[in-house]
This record gives structure tokens, C-alpha cells and sequence, in this order.
């Protein structure tokens, strides 16, 4: 059928042409044609071209290049699109003509826009992510150019820098080594992802590792300047093969929010880590590096020191930081390393036990057939236990527990497996299983107390102070036993816990005397429990103790208005003096005269920790937040907040959650070894920042509950 003018129909729309000097398109042409007339267009074409049949209204243009172009009429009948980029101009219509939007597309996308190719060379965002030189894959129904028409899809720029960075901060979050950018595999999977991307090379990716490190010290740096009290340092010392010990310093205190904070501050290396000058230098390079002379308040080490290590530590620090209580509270002993090693010689002294108990789970466990045999048998029999068998780390003394703990509830099932299973033999004998059974008994209240260390959150000083107690005096009571086996499985297990009891009780006392809760009633008692007839002895050290540190923080000096300091530094309390303004700006305020109170009454001083002590105890709520109630009673007692704040950022450990349960020591890997020292503490420190910032993201854990049956 012929129609009364030439023009061609298109997906059911007109479209005009010239019949004098026909254009020609390739499919593309085509496409972009439909959709190129501008959206804003208003005048009516002649109505020659177009036949009565026209729909009134028309398409929106859905192609991208209209994003960086705008239409501009030249002259009548004449109009152009310009660059809003560079400004250039190019063809778009004349009369009944259209040049499409192919030649627009070329112009942003493939990089002839001089104002696009300099962004990139600036590594700046581009406008159009380029297009790739490679067809469509095989099974592709889609042509490859209509992604330039998907309004929907996303247009992801290249960003060289970013990706360095994310590369630096990959390598750090997850241990890789640094020589991974060399790597073959890692080279050709970039080179696929992103061909634009000019690999980086092990020199440059030691750089931004150092790099973001620096980024991020420079924050925490922040963090550590607005600290209002002082700092406890952790000290874990690691070995390597080559002799070379690594001495990891973290930092813990409470920050003018009231919030616990835990930050690795430093990894040291130590040339000659079993001298007695290797604690002492890393502690004096940790307070230089974070500028914090002053300001340290104790130490927790890993590991017994010797006499002579202790005082080239305390006379280092008697020159750079005044010692609270003559140093009483400068040492204390790790209490995961301590645990540790108490329950490895209990291990130690059933040794041959705990081995068959082992051999016999692994027997189970290394057999599907073997271990359905154990399970129909345990279903026949009809044990209750709800445990199930695993075999044990050895470097993880918490395992071998479990273990143990599951082959006991289970052991009337081993005791008739070889009736089912004849190459079942050497089971333990029943003498066997009463030794492991009370292993376990004695193992469990070590367990509970290390499993508080591996909480999520840092607890706080006053809570492993009735942790420890218990031990002490289950321990005590044990090796005194009756029964022989009791007695020597105990007796060195007492020995062992009784130094740690010695060298840092002192310090958990002074800590349960802030938990509100508890004060000196708890320690009264405990010791009572202990010390027998010559517990107030013990006691009466305690409170002289925490009497004599109170008037150190008395006599430290104080800004004006010490009740308020910290929060009028921070604004909070700016409506609670609003109304004194008019007074203090006569002159006649009070400021000066509560400054005058604290610096010349110091019985007066002395009286807040007195009132505090005689106030009643507060009801024992398990979860309680002891930092979170001195912070609300911070007005009422401000110099006893400053010392509670102190105290109880004491930390027990020094290791993190992971390592709580270890047996061997740790050691420093053979390929950071390879490393530079000052690499090796861009790479351990800036994860363990990173790390910290994940965890602020996520909601917090649930308060340890603890049990005080008092």
C-alpha cells in the first residue's frame, strides 16, 4: 500500500526523511533516531511531514548522553548539542535532518572530550565509565551498545586511588603478605576485573599500608589527648626463630565519655627480649611515641619478671611519672597467662590419663562407621549427656576441657563400646574416669573466670576480684584434702595461683572497693574466708591503701571548679551555670572559692571517700555498670571519680580474646620477621584500629553477668 508522502514508520512512529538526500544509519543510528528529539521541544513540525495518524504525544528520550548535553537552536530550522563539559558543539538537526546520538556518545564515553580526559588523568570521577572493547559474550541475546539506553543501570567510575587504597586495607584486615601484588594469580585477576589499572608494586603497597596506619594513629593520637585520667599499659611478649622478641604494648583507659578503651599502641622489637632492660625500653618507647609521660598508671606483663627487670622499670618510670602509692600498683601478672599455667601442670600431673581419654575419643571421632556404632550405643543405653565428642587443640587448653568434660558424661558408653566393636581396646578403667572427673571439677571455675577474659567487651577491674577469690580459697581448701589425688592434683595448681594471689589481690581489692555494690564489706569478707583469724590484717592494708592513694589525687593539682571541669569543657553542664553568669561576672562568684576548699581543707577532701565508703551498699544487680553510675556521681564525688575511673581501667590481661586459652607462647611469623620493624607495626597496629571500627558499627554484646552469692 503506498502512502501520500515517503516518510519511513518506525516502531509504530513517524518518522520524517528526506527524499532528496537519503542518510545512512547503521542499526545504532537508527535507535538513537527515536530517541533523540530533545524533551522540552514545543513547536509544531510542518504538517506535510507527518501523517493525521501522529500520536500527540511523544516518547522521552532515555539515552544518557542527555545528561551531558543540552540543545540549543543555532538558527530556524538549524539546532545543535552542546558539551556542558567543554562547550563544543555538534551536529543534532537541520530542517527535517537528524544526526542521531552516536557521535555525542564517541564524545564523552571514548574520552575526546579534553575535559573528561584531563579528569582521568587526575583520577577524578568520569562521567561515563568507558565503554569495553571486547563484544558481547557468546550467549548474550542483548546488544552490547543498548547498556548506554538502560536509565537503571548504575555507572560505576575508576578510581586508581581508591583501589590502592582498599588494596592496602585488604592486606592489613586479613594477614596477607605484602608480596601478594606480585603474585601471578592476583596479577592476572586485577588485570581481568580492571584492565585501567596500573598494578602496584611490593615498594608502593608497603607504602599505603604505612600510609593508612598513619591516617589512623593520627586519630587515636586524638583519642589519647582528650584523655582526662591516666593510661594502664599491657605489655605480651612474643619470640620469634630467629631470637627476636616482639614486645606488643597496648594502651587502656576511660575517655571523657566514660566509654573503656583497648588500643594496640605499639609492636617493638626487641633484640635481646630476655634481658632485663627489654620491658623497661619498650614502655619508655611506647610513653615517648604516644607523648604520655605522666600519665601511666600501672603495668600488666605476661610473665614473672626478674628483680632486676623490675627496677630498671621502676626507675624509669620514677623519673618520667609520678609513682602512685610508691609503685604498689605498677606490676601486676597476666590473669589468662596465669590461668594457663596452672591448668597445664594440673594436665601435666594426669598426663597418661588424659591421653587414653584422648585416644579413645580419636578413635571415635576418625571413623563415620565408628562414631554411628558410638551413637546407636549411647541411644541403647540411654545416657542423657546432650555433649558431644571432639577431639582437642593442645594449644587450647579450653578444648582439651570440653573434651574431657564430654568423654566423662559419656563414659558408660566407652565402657561397653568394645562389646560392639572388638577393635575397641585400652579403655580408661574406672579409677581412670574418677581422676578425670575430678580434673574437671577443679578445671571448671578456670574456665568460667577465662571465659568472662574472651568477652566481647572489656570488663572492668571489679569483676575478677570475686573470680579470683574463689579460686584462691577452692584451691587452698583442695590441697589440703584428705584424699591424696585431690591433694597433690591441687597442691601445685594452689601454688601456682597463690603467686599470682600475692603479686595482684591488692590491686582487684581496690578495684571491688569502687563497684558501689560491694566496697570494703566484700573485701571483709573475702579475706575473712581466706586469711581466717588474720584477715584484718590483710584488710587494714587495703583501706590504709586506698586512703593514702586518695590523698595523691587530692594533692594533684585540679582546675577550678573541679565538679564541673570536665563537663563544662564539653558543654554539658552550660545550663546549670547560665544562672551564676550574672553573679561571677561581678566578681563575687563562687568558682574561686570551690578551688580554694579543695587546695587548702584536705580533711574536707579526705571526707568524700569516707562519705562514700559509710553510704550503704547499692542492691546487687548482676548487670551493673560500675563506670556508667561514676559517671552519674561524678558532681557528688569528683575527686573519688577521677581515682574510681583510674582504678578500675586496670587491665587483668594482656592478651586479646582470642589467645585466652593458649598454651604455647606466641611467635612472630618467619615472613614478617622479614619485614622492617616499623612495617611489621604499620600492619599488627592498623588492624587492630580497623578491627575496632567494625566493632562500633555492630550492636553491643550483653553485659557478663557474674554470680556474687554473698
Amino acid at each position: 500500500m503506498e502512502m501520500e508522502n515517503p516518510d519511513q514508520v518506525m516502531n509504530n512512529e513517524l518518522v520524517p526523511m528526506e527524499e532528496t538526500e537519503p542518510i545512512a544509519m547503521d542499526s545504532e543510528m537508527q535507535l538513537d533516531i527515536l530517541e533523540s528529539q530533545p524533551e522540552d521541544m514545543t513547536e509544531t513540525p510542518p504538517a506535510a511531514h507527518y501523517s493525521e495518524a501522529q500520536p500527540t504525544k511523544r516518547r522521552k528520550k532515555k539515552s544518557i548522553v542527555w545528561e551531558h548535553f543540552t540543545i540549543e537552536t543555532v538558527s530556524a530550522g538549524c539546532r545543535r548539542a552542546c558539551c556542558k563539559q567543554c562547550k563544543q558543539s555538534f551536529a543534532y538537526s537541520t530542517g527535517s535532518k537528524v544526526a542521531g546520538t552516536s557521535h555525542l556518545k564517541r564524545h564523552i564515553a571514548k574520552g575526546t572530550c579534553p575535559v573528561v580526559l584531563r579528569n582521568q588523568e587526575k583520577n577524578q570521577l568520569t562521567p561515563l565509565s568507558a565503554p569495553s572493547k571486547m563484544g558481547p559474550g557468546p550467549y548474550s541475546n542483548t546488544p552490547q551498545k543498548r547498556r548506554y539506553r538502560t536509565a537503571n543501570v548504575p555507572y560505576i567510575s575508576f578510581d586508581a586511588d581508591r583501589c590502592r587504597h582498599e588494596i592496602a586495607r585488604m592486606i592489613i584486615m586479613h594477614d596477607y603478605p605484602l608480596h601478594m601484588v606480585e603474585h601471578p594469580g592476583f596479577l592476572a585477576f586485577v588485570q581481568n576485573l580492571q584492565p585501567r589499572f596500573d598494578m602496584v608494586s611490593f615498594n608502593t603497597v608497603q607504602g599505603d599500608c604505612v600510609a593508612t596506619y598513619l591516617r589512623e594513629k593520627q586519630s587515636i593520637q586524638k583519642v589519647i589527648e582528650g584523655m582526662p585520667g591516666r593510661i594502664c599499659l599491657t605489655l605480651d611478649l612474643w619470640y620469634s626463630s630467629r631470637t627476636i622478641g616482639y614486645m606488643f604494648v597496648s594502651g587502656q583507659f576511660i575517655d571523657s565519655e566514660w566509654k573503656m578503651h583497648r588500643k594496640l599502641l605499639n609492636v617493638i622489637m626487641e633484640p635481646y627480649p630476655d634481658s632485663d632492660t627489654a620491658f623497661s625500653h619498650s614502655v619508655a618507647a611506647c610513653l615517648s611515641d604516644w607523648s604520655m609521660d605522666g600519665k601511666l598508671f600501672s603495668v600488666t606483663i605476661n610473665q614473672p619478671l626478674s628483680d632486676g627487670a623490675v627496677d630498671n622499670l621502676r626507675a624509669l618510670l620514677s623519673v618520667k611519672n609520678p609513682l602512685m602509692l610508691n609503685g604498689q600498683l605498677l606490676l601486676g601478672n597476666c590473669f589468662a597467662r596465669s590461668l594457663s599455667t596452672i591448668v597445664q601442670d594440673a594436665l601435666t600431673c594426669v598426663e597418661g590419663v588424659v591421653k587414653k581419654v584422648r585416644d579413645s575419643v580419636k578413635y571415635v571421632k576418625t571413623s563415620e562407621s565408628r562414631e554411628e556404632k558410638f551413637i546407636e550405643l549411647k541411644h541403647q543405653l540411654q545416657v542423657p549427656s546432650s555433649k558431644n565428642l571432639v577431639i582437642d587443640d593442645q594449644t587450647q587448653w579450653n578444648t582439651t576441657y570440653e573434651m574431657l568434660l564430654a568423654a566423662s558424661e559419656l563414659k558408660e558408653v566407652f565402657s561397653c563400646l568394645d562389646t560392639s566393636d572388638p577393635d575397641y581396646k585400652d579403655a580408661p578403667s574406672v579409677v581412670d574416669w574418677t581422676q578425670i572427673e575430678t580434673l574437671c571439677v577443679y578445671l571448671k571455675p578456670l574456665f568460667d573466670t577465662a571465659n568472662i577474659l574472651t568477652s566481647a567487651t572489656t570488663s572492668t577491674t571489679n569483676t575478677f576480684f570475686h573470680e579470683a577469690w574463689k579460686i584462691q580459697l577452692e584451691l587452698a581448701r583442695a590441697a589440703a584434702s584428705e584424699d591424696p589425688f585431690v591433694s597433690s592434683l591441687t597442691k601445685s595448681m594452689q601454688e601456682n595461683f597463690d603467686k599470682y594471689w600475692k603479686s595482684c589481690c591488692f590491686i582487684l581489692a581496690m578495684a571491688v572497693v569502687m563497684d558501689p555494690r560491694f566496697k570494703m564489706k566484700l573485701v571483709e569478707f573475702s579475706f575473712s574466708k581466706i586469711y581466717g583469724d588474720e584477715a584484718a590484717s590483710y584488710v587494714k592494708v587495703v583501706d590504709e591503701g586506698i586512703h593514702e592513694l586518695f590523698l595523691e589525687y587530692v594533692a594533684l593539682p585540679l582546675p577550678l571548679s573541679p565538679a564541673y571541669a570536665e563537663d563544662a569543657a564539653n558543654g554539658n553542664v552550660k545550663a546549670e551555670l547560665d544562672d551564676s553568669q550574672g553573679i561571677a561576672s561581678n566578681g563575687i562568684g563562687l568558682t574561686d572559692f570551690d578551688a580554694f576548699i579543695m587546695e587548702s581543707t584536705s580533711q574536707l577532701s579526705r571526707s568524700e571517700l569516707d562519705q562514700y565508703l559509710e553510704e550503704s551498699l547499692l542492691p546487687r544487680v548482676h548487670e551493673f555498670d560500675v563506670v556508667g553510675w561514676w559517671k552519674l556521681n561524678r558532681l557528688k564525688y569528683p575527686t573519688l571519680s577521677k581515682m574510681a575511673r583510674d582504678i578500675l581501667s586496670i587491665p587483668v590481661c594482656t592478651v586479646p580474646a582470642a589467645s585466652v586459652f593458649d598454651t604455647v607462647r606466641k611467635e612472630m611469623d618467619g615472613y614478617r620477621c622479614s619485614l622492617r620493624p616499623e612495617t611489621v607495626e604499620a600492619l599488627i597496629c592498623a588492624k587492630d584500629w580497623l578491627q575496632s571500627q567494625q566493632k562500633l558499627q555492630t550492636p553491643p554484646p550483653p553485659i557478663v553477668k557474674t554470680e556474687v552469692p554473698i
